[in-house]
């Protein structure tokens, strides 16, 4: 057994055990509940500079947009089948395996990408959005959607991607009013 489906056992093995975390997790694997954390931060984002939202907000929803789309590709190229699929023994939390391949995963590179992105343009946004991402991709283990590994290069991706558009855009002399 690899160390990185061992790290899966460990984090998959805990579910079904609390039917309160399994809800939890569930929850924060659908991406409809992505939409709650996005209206709220760009309430507060049009709060703290209408002006700023104009030209960062579109920004970033076409990096996420590019960064799924990347990731679709990768998942496509890696073929890795996701463990829920390909390991007959482990925990199963409902009908929440997705679809066949599993690296990278898209959840973790598209919270991880605007993570970044914020965390770039706010360095305070960090201690929100970061831990959020990490709950997020911890989610897609304990479901068993995905490896550790998939998780951790989605965050990767995502981070570079959504660090690198910000850092484009602070360059844009027109971004900071």
């Amino acid at each position: 057994m690899s160390w990185d489906e061992s790290f899966f056992r460990a984090i998959n093995g805990l579910a079904g055990q609390s039917a309160w975390v399994d809800q939890l997790a569930l929850s924060l694997s659908n991406s409809s509940f992505l939409w709650v954390p996005c209206i709220l931060l760009v309430c507060y984002w049009l709060w703290l500079s209408w002006r700023e939202v104009l030209w960062g907000a579109p920004v970033l929803a076409a990096t996420i947009g590019i960064a799924d789309a990347f990731g679709a590709s990768l998942k496509r190229l890696v073929e890795r089948p996701r463990p829920c699929m390909s390991l007959l023994d482990i925990q199963h939390v409902e009908a929440a395996c997705g679809k066949v391949f599993s690296f990278p995963s898209n959840h973790a590179i598209n919270t991880a990408t605007a993570a970044a992105f914020l965390h770039v343009i706010y360095p305070r946004s960090g201690w929100v959005s970061w831990p959020l991402v990490g709950l997020i991709g911890l989610s897609r283990v304990y479901i068993g959607a995905h490896y550790v590994t998939d998780v951790v290069g989605g965050w990767v991706i995502g981070g570079l991607l959504g660090a690198g558009a910000a850092w484009t855009l602070l360059r844009y002399s027109r971004f900071r009013f």
